[in-house]
């Protein structure tokens, strides 16, 4: 079975950038699509971006918009989640999983997540 395996968190202050990493082990990611979630302590798991694999198509949560930019390489069979001008409110940890069904943003779409990377932006 696929295994994710996230990293690329850290601490940084705001206004700067992180890569996410979403690397699958185990075999290729042979899904709909590859979403990330984050969630901050007290809150529950909010959506942030996910992509289609067969079309490329993106979708993002508003908070990340215009902000975070996933993308993938089929080489490395890693999904990526560029994060730029990040903010104290981003901070979470982070996760990948991989979409089973059409209808993104919903967390029962997904089946299979990593162990979450964790993102600390100070202000």
């Amino acid at each position: 079975q696929v295994r994710l395996v996230e990293s690329g968190g850290g601490l940084v202050q705001a206004g700067a950038s992180l890569t996410l990493s979403c690397a699958a082990s185990g075999g290729a990611f042979n899904t709909f699509g590859v979403g990330w979630f984050r969630q901050a302590p007290g809150k529950e798991r909010e959506f942030v971006a996910d992509m289609s694999l067969s079309s490329s198509e993106r979708w993002y949560g508003d908070s990340v918009k215009g902000r975070f930019t996933i993308f993938k390489d089929n080489a490395k069979n890693t999904v990526y989640l560029q994060m730029n001008s990040l903010k104290p409110e981003d901070t979470a940890t982070y996760y990948c999983a991989t979409r089973t069904h059409y209808l993104i943003r919903l967390e029962s779409s997904y089946n299979i997540w990593g162990q979450g990377t964790q993102v600390t932006v100070s202000s």
